[in-house]
């Protein structure tokens, strides 16, 4: 009797211990914000980068070698982003869980159309991501699809929770389309302005926008400005003016301003992720922010 009820006692000193939350790492801002939007108590995220970090060029630390080995799901955008620094981590983590191809590993770029994608790769024309351009999550409409397939993933690796997890994705849906119809007509009264682009991050936005690229600060992707880039940029303005120069959070500001001084175009920096701005604190708080400043400028 005394035995039954040590057992009984055990089981229910058990079952009093909250199940733990499931450890996600993101590669970006982005995919950490919405693996918490969607998993809410059920995941802890951590994100491997921040704003104010070019993504492409991250050293893979020690820190986040022990984050990826204590990983149950690893969220990146791929398409060769994250190329100088994820395989490292894979190895030395040593987290079968998380390997590329099984349920512990997802891709957002995958699930989404892809803009830019080569038709031949030749490293003399700079960074060219042979599967495309990686920075997906500045066309909300992509976000949204990423989210379905994230919430499925969180429900296959934590089944008993897979009510919870349904009814967050619900919630977030929502939300999202709400934003959405909010979001479409500043979208729409931005179409057809001409800018200047520092790096091909924005390509998603200005496609959901209608925004059209007007020119480069980098003479090749990836390839920092130059002066003699900026000295033909300054002549093509003259020819052919942009409304706006446009950069993210972790590019250097000098050479839009340097352009921005010589031509009378303004300049403006995006926050491009969650961070890259004191607004940008969630993926809504990005949208609204990045519409807020291209608009404030339009002004």
């Amino acid at each position: 009797m005394k035995t039954l009820s040590a057992i009984g006692f055990f089981i229910l000193l058990i079952l009093s211990f909250p199940a733990r939350a499931l450890n996600v790492f993101a590669c970006e801002p982005e995919w950490a914000s919405l693996a918490q939007e969607l998993g809410g108590e059920k995941v802890a995220a951590f994100a491997a980068t921040t704003a104010k970090q070019d993504p492409h060029r991250i050293e893979a630390r020690p820190s986040l070698i022990a984050r990826m080995r204590a990983a149950d799901l690893v969220v990146c955008s791929g398409a060769d982003l994250e190329v100088g620094w994820l395989p490292l981590l894979f190895t030395q983590a040593g987290n079968a869980r998380v390997q590329p191809g099984t349920p512990g590993y997802l891709e957002a770029s995958r699930v989404v159309p892809r803009l830019e994608v080569p038709t031949s790769v030749d490293r003399a024309l700079g960074d060219i991501h042979p599967s495309g351009n990686p920075h997906v999550h500045l066309d909300p409409r992509n976000i949204a699809r990423i989210a379905t397939v994230l919430s499925g993933r969180l429900i296959q690796l934590d089944a008993p929770n897979a009510e919870y997890f349904r009814d967050r994705a619900a919630d977030f849906a929502a939300r999202w389309q709400a934003a959405l119809q909010r979001w479409q007509p500043r979208a729409a009264a931005l179409e057809g302005v001409p800018v200047v682009v520092y790096h091909k991050d924005l390509s998603y936005f200005l496609n959901w926008t209608g925004m059209l690229e007007a020119g480069s600060l980098e003479p090749k992707p990836g390839i920092a400005p130059s002066p003699t880039q900026l000295a033909g940029l300054v002549e093509q303005m003259k020819r052919s003016p942009a409304k706006l120069i446009v950069y993210s959070a972790y590019n250097s500001a000098q050479a839009a301003e340097f352009l921005s001084g010589r031509t009378g175009i303004p300049a403006v920096m995006l926050p491009y992720t969650i961070g890259g701005s004191e607004q940008a604190k969630d993926l809504f708080g990005l949208f609204d922010d990045t519409l807020a400043r291209l608009e404030k400028v339009r002004r």
